[in-house]
């Protein structure tokens, strides 16, 4: 049985329909992105995963000012997180994640010879990222939209609703703030050399600002019950 039929009720059962509805796991919109955003951010053990290596690198280059064992001390912490997920066998995404742009940052310092080339990768990641989500929130195609097609199961129907629209923008921008800012302190510290303030500017603005971002986006979400409708019968996508 259906989602439509199972709300229909009395509905005659013998009434056909050309495409069966996506079951939905939400009662509203606003609840189900909230559950993806937890979900992509990795929860709480993905944000402290991430900060892991780079804490064990700052204290490490602060404590010895020995770039190569700090790489290697990084990189081993990264790794042994990774061992520890597939041990439990739960996924490993996230700390692959951290291990690439960790391996990333370390062949750049370890090619310059310079601590600071740790942290290009993310600085770089983050204005990459902000300059993408800026210019999907001037076309009216903001990132977050995509997270809501993927949930109702029409990808780009969201645009005919200008309500939706503006939701998905305002989420777009508190994820677009953390990333912005991140390159705004620590792009001068990368080029004054402050290796050590660096490490710490990127623990502090890495998961503390991304749970604070997160905050905010359920605080906007949970001002609206947007209901989840299922993608009409026979209907193209996005028509």
């Amino acid at each position: 049985m259906t989602d439509g039929q199972e709300r229909a009720g009395g509905m005659d059962s013998g009434e056909a329909t050309t495409a069966p509805a996506r079951p939905a796991a939400y009662d509203t919109v606003e609840a189900a992105v909230r559950a993806q955003l937890a979900k992509a951010l990795g929860g709480r053990r993905g944000i402290l995963e991430a900060a892991v290596p780079t804490i064990a690198f700052t204290i490490s280059w602060i404590s010895t000012e020995q770039l190569r064992l700090s790489l290697i001390i990084s990189i081993g912490t990264a790794v042994l997180l990774l061992l520890i997920r597939l041990v439990q066998r739960s996924t490993p995404q996230f700390v692959i994640n951290s291990l690439i742009g960790i391996g990333i940052g370390a062949f750049l310092a370890s090619r310059s010879g310079e601590a600071k080339d740790v942290f290009l990768p993310g600085i770089l990641y983050n204005a990459a990222y902000a300059a993408g989500m800026l210019v999907s929130i001037m076309v009216r195609w903001p990132v977050v939209g995509f997270l809501v097609g993927a949930i109702t199961g029409e990808l780009s129907a969201w645009r005919n609703d200008p309500g939706m629209v503006r939701l998905c923008s305002r989420l777009t921008w508190l994820l677009l703030l953390p990333c912005v800012l991140r390159v705004v302190v620590q792009l001068p510290l990368y080029y004054a050399d402050q290796v050590a303030v660096l490490g710490v500017s990127k623990v502090v603005l890495g998961w503390p600002l991304q749970v604070t971002a997160l905050a905010a986006m359920v605080w906007v979400l949970a001002r609206g019950r947007t209901p989840i409708s299922a993608p009409a019968a026979g209907k193209p996508d996005g028509t």
